[in-house]
């Protein structure tokens, strides 16, 4: 006899409730022939629940019922016995407002019994319906396809707010810059890379920036950066590099707490008390046009140039320390470099997502040699199709391995 199964009051969304049914019921009272004949007229019944004065007591499996009642003599011997005698009298019951979450859980608990049997849904303890295991599989990955839509248009919107922050810089690359290109591809939407440019009436200042991870968290840390930046270049010379790299490197470090032991003065400050230990590798260079000058402060971030008749690329490596990290005293001080460009040099900065990238038959890092290598292919075409044939052999070396990294490229041809 089927029974009322409207929803309580007050019921939300994504509740065992949700996948309520209100198959036919039955009672003890009701044989073993009596569920025979309710399987045989309803062949899509797969369960029956067992129901007595309002309250459930047990789950009829069709596949259980039918095969033990085939057994030799069990129709004859059982025909006429309580249908009691083949149900599950323990079946999973919940409550109409357990979260689909927990639900899930308790299913598992039970094992297979809970997605072939399915659950009863009660309210303050009386029978409401039935949900069936398939529903609540389907519920579940509906919901999180819906999660999952949800958290990628955030990430994509999350684009457009990174990207906003590059506009500056690609509006004055264009305007001091007639040969040149900037790659910018993060691995997973949004990423950990940033770059910034400045155009000066006596030169520029471009900054190619890797900070700690990739996809959401290395985002939020280029927007911590950009920001640490930005409050620098008040107060400091777009001239000198290393400057810039250190009043970052303690301004970070303090923002974040990132102070080690010898920054504190001996104060022992244990791993564990870190809240984080993120920074940057980036290579800082500012070009002086009328002296034709290059000054470069690098972490870890080298930068390569390319003379006009040059026989091979000349490496200047920055130091080997990141900016903002734990391990990278409050006092560090980086090294600038200057050199004389002669006309026609190449300047090309590139983070580490294409030096450190897997691939080739061996699946070895790219490397700075072949990185070279290809540099020096394709030295005489145009910036924007050298940028095309250096990322096209990237991706060949790369084939079918999957990213490592944030991926940024920058070069331009100093006439």
């Amino acid at each position: 006899m089927p029974l009322d199964s409207s929803a309580p009051a007050g019921s939300s969304g994504h509740v065992a409730g949700d996948l309520l049914e209100s198959p036919i019921t039955v009672a003890s009272s009701n044989t073993n022939y009596d569920i025979l004949e309710l399987f045989t007229a309803t062949p899509e019944l797969g369960n029956i629940p067992v129901v007595n004065d309002g309250h459930p007591i047990g789950i009829i499996n069709r596949n259980t019922f039918m095969s033990t009642l085939a057994r030799p003599f069990h129709r004859e011997i059982f025909g006429r016995k309580s249908c009691t005698a083949f149900m599950n009298p323990s079946p999973l019951i919940v409550d109409y407002h357990t979260p689909l979450t927990e639900l899930s859980y308790l299913v598992l608990d039970i094992g297979e019994k809970g997605l072939s049997d399915g659950f009863l849904i009660t309210s303050e303890g009386r029978y409401l319906g039935i949900g069936q295991g398939v529903s609540l599989m389907q519920a579940l990955a509906d919901q999180q396809a819906a999660k999952h839509r949800q958290m990628m248009e955030s990430i994509h919107y999350a684009s457009v707010i990174q990207q906003s922050f590059l506009q500056s810089s690609r509006r004055d690359m264009a305007g001091a810059l007639s040969d040149y290109f900037m790659f910018w591809d993060p691995r997973d939407i949004v990423g950990g890379d940033y770059y910034y440019f400045v155009k000066r009436n006596d030169g520029f200042f471009v900054a190619v920036i890797d900070c700690t991870g990739h996809g959401v968290p290395g985002a939020f840390m280029t927007l911590i950066m950009a920001s640490a930046l930005k409050q620098v270049l008040t107060t400091h010379d777009l001239q000198e590099p290393a400057e810039l790299l250190a009043a970052i490197n303690r301004q970070v470090k303090e923002s974040l707490g990132q102070l080690a032991r010898d920054d504190l003065g001996g104060e022992d400050v244990r791993n564990e008390d870190m809240h984080s230990d993120d920074g940057m590798d980036c290579a800082f260079c500012w070009y002086h046009a009328p002296s034709r000058t290059l000054s470069y402060a690098g972490a870890k971030t080298p930068i390569f140039l390319l003379e006009e008749n040059g026989d091979g690329i000349i490496t200047i490596d920055g130091n080997r320390k990141g900016v903002g990290y734990v391990s990278t005293a409050l006092d560090y001080r980086w090294d600038t470099h200057r050199v004389q460009l002669q006309p026609g040099t190449r300047l090309y900065i590139c983070t580490d997502g294409i030096i450190d990238q897997i691939g080739g038959a061996k699946r070895i890092c790219y490397g700075k040699k072949r990185f070279k290598e290809s540099l020096l292919t394709h030295r005489h075409l145009p910036m924007a199709e050298q940028q095309h044939k250096l990322i096209q052999a990237f991706r060949q070396w790369q084939g079918e391995n999957a990213r490592r990294d944030d991926v940024s490229l920058f070069g331009v041809h100093i006439a």
